[in-house]
């Protein structure tokens, strides 16, 4: 009974002893510099859910000064190669709540709008190739917003010249999921639902490229309810606006090639 007490106290010993090398914070001795420095490393080797917990320590270890700044920022960044886009857009946003005066705002603005256009382009969308048009737009508005606002707050940032192209293609890609809805219900007879999606991406955009099939789709949906009137003033327009469209001579033949949004 005495050897089952002692082999019982021995294994607890063990069990208390690798929790504690578990537990153990290998960061403890280390400088602030020294922690930036290692997580800097995992960053450059790809090892970004290793980052995470070193700069977390360092924003800790280096309270109040520029490095833990620097530190909430790159976490971000690691969380969104990671792929944890919440993550990155909560970090971000707790920066820029306790930073609003930070020299790298502009950055953080940036930084989420790009968060929220990667979460909509999708991990696999290269793969299917699946067009950004077609999946849920509440990431292309939320990233349009971020790049919005660095626009307008920081005109002169390195950073605005590409958040407008990113506009600009969000912008086409947000037209361009109207009239994707159009071509879904033209395509099963719904004309009347088709007419109203073309009809609101032609009211809502301006000068994109997607308006050039809501017009024709608005020809084709007024020819097949009867509307000659209509068809033919939606043809004229189509005409003028988009006088070499092959949608006038090849239909949706046209649309084969590549695609407007392959982009990036």
């Amino acid at each position: 009974m005495l050897r089952a007490k002692l082999s019982g106290v021995a294994v607890a010993a063990l069990l208390l002893a690798g929790c504690a090398s578990v537990s153990e914070d290998r960061t403890a001795t280390m400088s602030p510099n020294r922690i930036y420095a290692e997580a800097r490393d995992e960053m450059n080797a790809g090892s970004y859910e290793k980052a995470v917990p070193l700069f977390e320590k360092l924003e800790g270890r280096a309270a109040g000064t520029p490095l833990a700044q620097q530190a909430q920022l790159e976490k971000a960044y690691a969380h969104y190669k990671a792929g944890e886009q919440a993550q990155a857009i909560a970090t971000l946003d707790r920066f820029m709540k306790l930073h609003p005066a930070s020299p790298a705002v502009d950055y953080a603005l940036y930084l989420k709008g790009l968060v929220n256009f990667n979460d909509n382009l999708g991990m696999f969308s290269w793969l299917s190739r699946q067009d950004l048009s077609e999946r849920d737009q509440k990431a292309a508005k939320e990233s349009f917003e971020s790049f919005k606002e660095l626009v307008a707050r920081f005109p002169d940032s390195r950073y605005t010249p590409d958040a407008r192209a990113r506009m600009t293609y969000i912008v086409n890609s947000l037209a361009q999921s109207e009239v994707h809805v159009a071509r879904y219900y033209f395509s099963r007879g719904a004309y009347v639902a088709a007419i109203n999606r073309a009809q609101a991406a032609l009211a809502d955009y301006r000068d994109v490229p997607a308006l050039e099939e809501a017009l024709y789709i608005l020809v084709r949906s007024y020819d097949a309810l009867g509307m000659t009137q209509l068809r033919d003033d939606s043809r004229r327009v189509l005409e003028k606006t988009y006088p070499q469209s092959e949608y006038l001579t090849r239909g949706y033949k046209a649309g084969n090639g590549k695609s407007w949004w392959q982009f990036w």
